[in-house]
């Protein structure tokens, strides 16, 4: 099932095999928050409901149902491996790559994106100073966003923007479980052609979708999930006529 907005289109149903369907360099950017398939030091916790391992106990607010967040680590990697593969197929030369990971994933995502045949470009950190504190530990205060291009890369502005990104999880406007902030998304598109259009291949609540819109950007999204595509698909919605004044 797909809907057409203004701004671009969205696909409900499996990102691999959508991602199948779609025309050779087609895409400007890849920009995607992917399930992290993390959340425990050991496979059952990583397999539990990632209600409980994303969030404080305790937590009043709940959100529809997070898909696709229980692979074990070679499953992971196999499995991040052939659908970056259909990115880098679907994106034109030169488009930069943005992938989002946590702390326990980086190794095996970064391993993923350069298998997948980019050019692995940096990390970039989000930093986020609403994170709980640990006693006696440091605070993960950090998630981090994998910076790769398909070759040969290229830059598209003038502007140095920096590593470290800070922007607090603003939790009244959250509408997924590992959502994140829209201001957050729109600092990423900086490095993405200007007018391009931008691929997500779990747009979640359709944040990327949303930064797109507010930056003159098209974009193309895919979610698995039908109660997260209508959330997106309404927000998509409210965010375009925002837009049209």
């Amino acid at each position: 099932m797909s809907i057409q907005f203004d701004f671009g289109i969205m696909y409900q149903g499996d990102a691999l095999a959508m991602l199948r369907t779609l025309p050779d360099s087609s895409m400007d950017a890849l920009v995607t928050d992917p399930p992290y398939s993390s959340g425990g030091l050991h496979a059952s916790a990583r397999r539990a409901d990632p209600a409980q391992k994303y969030q404080t106990t305790g937590t009043k607010r709940t959100y529809p149902p997070m898909l696709g967040d229980c692979k074990d680590q070679r499953s992971f990697i196999t499995w991040a491996t052939l659908w970056l593969s259909e990115c880098w197929r679907l994106l034109r030369p030169g488009a930069p790559a943005l992938i989002f990971s946590d702390w326990r994933q980086l190794p095996a995502m970064t391993d993923a994106v350069q298998a997948a045949g980019f050019k692995w470009r940096g990390v970039v950190v989000w930093h986020k100073p609403s994170a709980r504190p640990l006693l006696g530990e440091f605070r993960r205060d950090a998630e981090f966003i994998v910076h790769a291009a398909k070759p040969p890369a290229k830059t598209f502005n003038r502007t140095c923007h920096p590593g470290v990104l800070r922007h607090a999880v603003d939790t009244s406007r959250k509408v997924h479980l590992t959502g994140k902030p829209v201001a957050l998304l729109k600092d990423l598109l900086a490095v993405t052609p200007e007018g391009g259009t931008v691929l997500d291949p779990f747009l979640g609540g359709g944040t990327t979708a949303i930064a797109c819109i507010e930056t003159g950007r098209r974009f193309v999204g895919v979610e698995l999930s039908a109660e997260y595509a209508e959330l997106a698909a309404d927000r998509i919605r409210q965010a375009e006529a925002a837009v049209a004044g």
